[in-house]
């Protein structure tokens, strides 16, 4: 089995696709995704096309939940499922599709595994004014974050590696923040609390997606499309 992780594919899976056919990817190889795959941007049908297409490379999917889509337990087909030592959500109709439960701890290539997903859209006024959608429950909420920590007290704030969408402020790419935007107007709850959980935790890598970037800053790494090995 191998295990591969890349960034935001925002409903674009042909890169992905192209790699499979190229490296001949078995059924059971597993492909990370750090958020905003685009699998529920709608959370009905018309997500389908995307997700059978998909479904027809050979490869599982450990999808992050990202900032441009719905939480998968907000999406009415979800079940929760036992996969790897943690819960993730699956449908029945794309068992291979798993999106990550927030705070879960899984075993991945003999790794201790914690995912966190969510982020603010600074694009939230821009859609809302273009009638795009968004999702007021994109960051994780209080209950989230309890979760998260009681897991983390389990695990004596000790993992291998963390998987977010987006990531500690302390590590924001500053040089890449898009002109025009006000950062004053910019919630950043989400990365500050990002921020006390590393500073606290014990851990050996971060890998993060969300700024459209491949970069490596410390333990911590961005990615977009590139796809690198997870060993």
């Amino acid at each position: 089995m191998a295990v591969y992780i890349t960034g935001d594919t925002h409903g674009d899976f042909r890169q992905i696709e192209n790699f499979c056919a190229e490296m001949e990817t078995k059924q059971d190889d597993i492909m990370m995704i750090l958020g905003d795959a685009g699998f529920n941007y709608f959370g009905d049908i018309r997500d389908d096309a995307g997700k059978m297409d998909v479904s027809h490379t050979h490869m599982t999917y450990f999808l992050v939940h990202g900032n441009h889509e719905m939480r998968p337990e907000t999406v009415g087909e979800y079940r929760l499922v036992d996969w790897n030592g943690g819960m993730v959500y699956q449908e029945a109709r794309f068992p291979r599709l798993l999106f990550a439960k927030d705070g879960e701890i899984y075993r991945i290539n003999g790794r201790s595994v914690l995912v966190i997903g969510g982020a603010y859209s600074i694009d939230k006024e821009y859609r809302l004014r273009m009638g795009y959608r968004w999702f007021p429950d994109e960051q994780p909420s209080e209950e989230v974050r309890r979760y998260v920590e009681q897991q983390l007290d389990k695990a004596n704030w000790n993992v291998d590696v963390v998987l977010t969408h987006t990531c500690p402020r302390k590590y924001e790419p500053v040089e890449y923040f898009l002109p025009g935007i006000d950062q004053s107007k910019v919630d950043k709850s989400t990365e500050n609390w990002l921020d006390s959980i590393e500073d606290r935790l014990d851990y050996r890598e971060w890998y993060c997606g969300h700024w459209h970037i491949n970069k490596k800053i410390d333990k911590l790494t961005f990615l977009f499309h590139d796809i690198r090995l997870f060993t």
